[in-house]
């Protein structure tokens, strides 16, 4: 089983916010995870950033393989996520 984390949306229309988590690739975007690592509001000013980093590093260390949103929004609370940033 594959381990990837990234973002799941929720929310209203016109109002998202989304949580970070660690989920089976083959789940779909807001299906099954397997835990809530943090959340991320784009909507609030600053965009809020809210992580788990001690349980973040832990994932990362089994494997697990961030997105390029997640591994952006990870380096701006200072976690290396492994995955290159444009």
């Amino acid at each position: 089983m594959a381990v990837k984390i990234r973002l799941t949306r929720m929310g209203a229309k016109s109002k998202p916010f989304y949580r970070i988590v660690a989920t089976d690739t083959d789940s779909p975007r807001d299906g099954k995870f397997l835990e809530i690592l943090g959340n991320y509001d784009p909507k609030k000013n600053p965009a809020e950033i809210v992580v788990k980093e001690e349980r973040v590093r832990a994932w990362l260390s089994k494997g697990a393989k961030a997105t390029l949103t997640v591994a952006n929004l990870l380096k701006t609370k200072g976690i290396e996520a492994g995955t290159k940033f444009n």
